[in-house]
């Protein structure tokens, strides 16, 4: 699963970037640094590994992962080819969800591409640049549809009712992820690939001044705007999150400590995103490794063996399920199944997080 980073050029897009995934995309004081996506793959952090590894004995510890991509800095016009626009719209289209940096502290070393800080205003100029494309597509889409109709192609005309719909939604400034559609409908919007169907997190990065306090009258202002849209909103320090990052972990600790930091803003914005995305972990363990696996939420059990390989799909038997909780309050898998928390399950069983699963396969 990828989730793109985006924001306007110089709102600490790509400090936070370097802090999520310690890559060193560049970081400087102009537009277009980033020119080509950076990816960076980051664990998500799960307690449950550690206390399996010593219930097992093993060293090897695998988490789930969330693949971030550094989109360069949009600007308005992007939906026109302005700024380089037109490639970094096509790597934003290629995302599964959107981290959106905006900035909400004051600087006046930093230069800001529209003069002073407003960060829904700059909100709005991607929004705006999202909806231009997808509306661009969807007018396209329903001149091709139309047509289908007009020669008898009966298959069309859902199609066509739903882009309507979108079109409507998109030329009163509101993003296609806004409207609600049935299943049927889901499907068909699916194949459309749009911009603004991505789920977003708004992540308000604020100045060194204001970690501990309460929310400064930027972030009030963009918590107020993702309300109606039914958005998260995640307040961090960019740069304090980068500096974390290139600490040793005792001293990551105490500086969090200082700062009075429970949990860093990247914790949570992987947290977050793994929500975002309707995903979540089953676990196998043995000696060899302890290890999370990703499948979506309702995922049944062959297919979720088909995560670690497609033989294990094809050949499903049944599979061994103990909840986290149980086996480590068993102390032992044999222990859990001499007080019978150990269970059978087949081809129907819906997957649940947590679950420490052993499959049974024949191929």
């Amino acid at each position: 699963m990828k989730i793109g980073v985006v924001g306007l050029p110089n709102v600490g897009k790509s400090t936070l970037f370097n802090a999520i995934t310690e890559a060193g995309a560049e970081s400087a004081n102009y537009p277009f640094c980033t020119i080509e996506p950076n990816i960076g793959v980051v664990a998500v952090k799960d307690e449950r590994l550690d206390a399996l590894a010593k219930l097992y004995n093993t060293k090897k510890v695998t988490p789930a992962v969330i693949e971030f991509v550094d989109i360069a800095g949009l600007v308005a016009g992007a939906s026109k080819g302005e700024g380089l626009g037109n490639k970094f719209l096509s790597h934003i289209r290629e995302v599964d969800a959107i981290v959106h940096v905006v900035r909400c502290f004051e600087d006046s070393n930093i230069i800001n591409v529209n003069g002073n800080v407003d960060p829904v205003r700059d909100i709005e100029v991607i929004n705006l640049e999202l909806i231009l494309a997808d509306l661009d597509s969807v007018t396209k889409r329903l001149e091709k549809g139309s047509k289908m109709i007009k020669v008898g192609e009966k298959s069309a005309m859902l199609e066509v009712e739903v882009l309507t719909k979108i079109k409507q939604a998109l030329e009163n400034g509101k993003p296609a992820r806004s409207i609600d559609f049935d299943e049927e409908e889901q499907k068909i919007v699916k194949e459309f690939f749009l911009l603004t169907t991505k789920p977003v997190i708004y992540c308000a990065n604020i100045g060194e001044n204001d970690l501990g306090k309460p929310n400064n009258k930027y972030v009030t202002a963009v918590e107020d705007f993702a309300k109606n849209e039914g958005s998260e909103v995640i307040s961090l320090c960019a740069k304090i999150e980068e500096e974390l990052t290139k600490l040793e972990p005792d001293e990551r600790e105490m500086f969090k400590q200082e700062l009075n930091i429970e949990e860093s803003g990247l914790e949570k914005l992987v947290v977050a995103g793994y929500s975002l995305l309707g995903l979540m972990s089953f676990l196998t363990a043995g000696e060899t490794e302890v290890r999370a696996w990703t499948i979506k939420k309702g995922t049944k059990a062959p297919q979720a063996a088909g995560k670690i390989h497609t033989d294990f799909e094809k050949g499903f038997i049944k599979a061994e399920v103990v909840s986290y909780n149980d086996l480590i309050s068993a102390g032992s898998f044999v222990k859990a199944k001499e007080n019978g928390k150990v269970r059978i399950e087949g081809k129907d069983y819906v997957v649940q997080d947590g679950d420490v699963m052993l499959f049974r396969f024949n191929v």
